[in-house]
């Protein structure tokens, strides 16, 4: 027993119930001491993480492209060019395999005739896979 502090009178008190809140204890009331969050909270938490993840993940793998292709260029660039000076001090056709570390590289050279007298045209194509670089030279071929 309990007196109603609006009252005065004496009142039973029964499971949520409490006289001076005219019905039901208030739910927040109930949770202040609880620490935790909802399921809701969690769901959304997860959400933006995933949409965070992927985001990283397709950008990394983007730009990791972007570093191979960069990388293929500047080696078949470099071998390129040192199969050109070969042929420009011995003009003649050539295809094959570099040596190791880059025996996945690929060469061919073309020498052609160019439109200025005693000039010729020295090409060298460099592969791998499906990407190739070329580089051209005119030089003056003694014989």
């Amino acid at each position: 027993m309990r007196k109603d502090p609006d009252t005065g009178k004496s009142v039973t008190m029964t499971a949520g119930f409490e006289p001076g809140l005219r019905g039901c204890r208030d739910i927040s009331r109930r949770n202040i001491g609880r620490k935790g969050f909802t399921l809701l909270e969690i769901m959304i938490a997860v959400a933006v993480i995933g949409g965070l993840l992927v985001s990283l993940i397709y950008s990394l793998n983007y730009h990791l492209g972007i570093a191979a292709r960069h990388e293929f260029m500047t080696v078949a660039s470099f071998l390129a060019k040192d199969k050109l000076d070969d042929m420009e001090r011995e003009p003649s056709p050539l295809k094959g395999n570099f040596p190791a570390p880059y025996s996945d590289y690929q060469f061919m050279g073309e020498v052609r005739e160019s439109a200025y007298p005693g000039i010729s045209e020295i090409a060298v194509t460099v592969s791998r896979g499906n990407e190739s670089v070329k580089f051209s030279d005119l030089a003056e071929i003694r014989k």
